[in-house]
């Protein structure tokens, strides 16, 4: 008998998060964003975070949360991303003044190198070489070889104690269709958690999602929890 995957809602999906955890978010630019399961970590309260994600864009004032919610309560110690901050120069978001002041940490990747590192850790795969940011302040502390005359950075591959991501549709055993644009990160980040929670708009039965749409097979789900 396989158990189902569902779970009755996002605070209860995520209410075994400790402070101090490691967490992976979904989403790029607002979209394909967990948004249910970050307001859930806000009210929940914990604290001494550290977040992986691309950016956190500020977006959840006009209606869009995301990981800028938890770092304005000062929930986030350190953020791993490749911008952390809107992109707009007339106003300070949250984070660069908490990072002005020393309270939060930031770990800088390029964009490319940073899915890469969540996909290497998903695949168990320990680090890896690439030639992005070799001769620039990235590369600073890090190891670095030539391979075929150019200069590579070894870039150490990421992985987390959750990872929340946003899917389209899934069915009770954890298997995901992500819809459009919203695919993004999401895939990378359902492999490289050890407790990977799906928020979803919509849970069919096994069997109805066809085999060749599934993009997350239900192997890399801990649990699921609709809108």
């Amino acid at each position: 008998m396989v158990m189902s995957k569902l779970w009755a809602s996002c605070d209860q999906a995520v209410a075994d998060i400790p402070a101090g955890a490691t967490i992976m978010f979904g989403g790029f630019a607002g979209v394909g964003v967990p948004s249910e399961l970050i307001e859930a970590l806000h009210r929940l309260g914990v604290r001494g975070l550290t977040a992986i994600m691309n950016d956190c864009s500020g977006g959840w004032r006009s209606g869009q949360t995301d990981v800028s919610r938890l770092v304005e309560a000062g929930q986030v110690r350190k953020v791993i991303a490749s911008y952390p901050v809107p992109g707009s120069p007339s106003r300070q978001s949250a984070f660069e003044e908490l990072h002005k002041r020393g309270l939060i940490e930031l770990e800088l990747a390029p964009q490319g190198s940073l899915v890469e590192r969540i996909r290497a850790g998903g695949a168990g795969i320990a680090a890896f070489y690439t030639p992005t940011g070799a001769g620039t302040l990235l590369a600073q502390g890090k190891e670095t070889r030539l391979f075929a005359g150019r200069e590579h950075v070894l870039e150490q591959a990421l992985t987390a104690d959750f990872a929340l991501v946003r899917a389209y549709r899934a069915d009770r055993l954890g298997n995901l269709v992500y819809r459009l644009a919203a695919r993004n990160f999401n895939p990378a980040i359902a492999t490289a958690g050890r407790v990977t929670i799906a928020e979803v708009d919509e849970i069919v039965e096994p069997g109805v999602l066809g085999p060749e749409a599934v993009v997350t097979p239900g192997i890399y789900v801990d649990r699921v929890v609709a809108r």
